[in-house]
């Protein structure tokens, strides 16, 4: 009897244990949702290949602006969105007479950096999640913070790469 109860109560706590973690994932995805649309819909700027990724309410915007003000704006609009709790803001400032020069050059950034990546078994979990005036935006899984470092030294390796943001996960065993 003792022994049901026990088990009963270790399958609710892994019942709720879950039903919360599918909360964070829900409650994330509804903050990226709504902080791209008030990134492509507000009035007074204007942001080109936008990505928002959240986690845990951890914001980071990635595109492109026309001006410092617009940059800044950005933040101000996705910071208003309920349930953000930061904001990492890695909007590149790039005047509209450099964008074309720049799509090019990421693209190929991101191409050699995919491919960097791929010469590592260790990193089959991390990925380009994009590139934006050479700043690559690593996301995914690794084993251990070493890992991740070697991720990061393998992405700045690359000839093109201005910096490096990671948004990789550690999951340590």
């Amino acid at each position: 009897m003792k022994t049901m109860a026990l088990t009963v109560a270790l399958v609710g706590t892994i019942v709720v244990a879950g039903a919360v973690a599918a909360r964070a994932d829900v409650n994330d995805s509804w903050i990226t949702t709504k902080a791209t649309i008030a990134l492509l819909t507000s009035d007074g700027f204007s942001v080109s290949g936008v990505n928002v990724d959240t986690i845990h309410g951890d914001v980071t915007i990635h595109g492109k602006v026309e001006t410092p003000a617009d940059r800044t704006r950005a933040e101000q609009t996705v910071r208003e969105v309920k349930g953000v709790k930061t904001v990492n803001n890695l909007l590149q400032v790039v005047p509209s007479s450099e964008k074309k020069l720049v799509a090019a050059n990421d693209s190929d950034v991101k191409d050699r950096v995919e491919a960097s990546l791929k010469t590592d078994i260790k990193m089959k979990d991390v990925k380009v999640a994009s590139v934006n005036n050479g700043v690559v935006l690593l996301s995914g899984k690794s084993d251990s913070p070493a890992e991740t470092l070697r991720a990061i030294k393998n992405a700045y390796s690359v000839n093109g790469v201005r910096r490096v943001a990671s948004e990789i996960q550690t999951i340590e065993n």
